[in-house]
């Protein structure tokens, strides 16, 4: 009984911090006139570079139909452009623009500023633990699908 309590307390407490996080992230972006998932795939491409369209929505975890969208976005602000594979024409990628690598420069510090508070509370060690456990939590609840 008192297993089962906790169990149920932990989902609610993960899901809980996850959603405070979403917020934090949510606000951050938007002062950069982001949302989350565009600035997910700008920071991706920032970092990656340029990615197939097709493998971008399982990095960051959105549909394809989803990714296409949020593509066309970052297109009309000017932050990235499509690409064809000149070996699989079937193939398209996201490039990051040099306006797209302009404002990640900008505002990536900013950023890991900001997440940085999120868990500025947790020594490195602590933060570590959480971070394995987590991902244990996530493995093992994958494994149920």
């Amino acid at each position: 009984m008192e297993q089962t309590y906790n169990e149920l307390k932990a989902v609610t407490v993960i899901l809980r911090a996850s959603q405070a996080i979403q917020d934090v992230v949510r606000k951050d972006v938007a002062l950069y006139g982001l949302n989350p998932t565009e600035f997910a795939v700008l920071e991706l491409l920032y970092h990656k570079g340029d990615q197939p369209i097709q493998v971008i929505g399982k990095k960051i975890l959105i549909s394809s139909g989803s990714i296409t969208y949020v593509v066309d976005k970052l297109e009309q602000k000017g932050y990235a452009v499509r690409r064809g594979c000149p070996k699989d024409r079937r193939v398209t990628y996201a490039a990051i623009t040099q306006k797209g690598r302009e404002l990640m420069e900008g505002i990536f510090p900013k950023h890991e500023l900001t997440m940085g508070k999120v868990f500025e509370g947790l020594k490195p060690d602590e933060l570590h633990t959480a971070i394995e456990l987590i991902k244990r939590i996530g493995y093992r609840a994958q494994s149920l699908e």
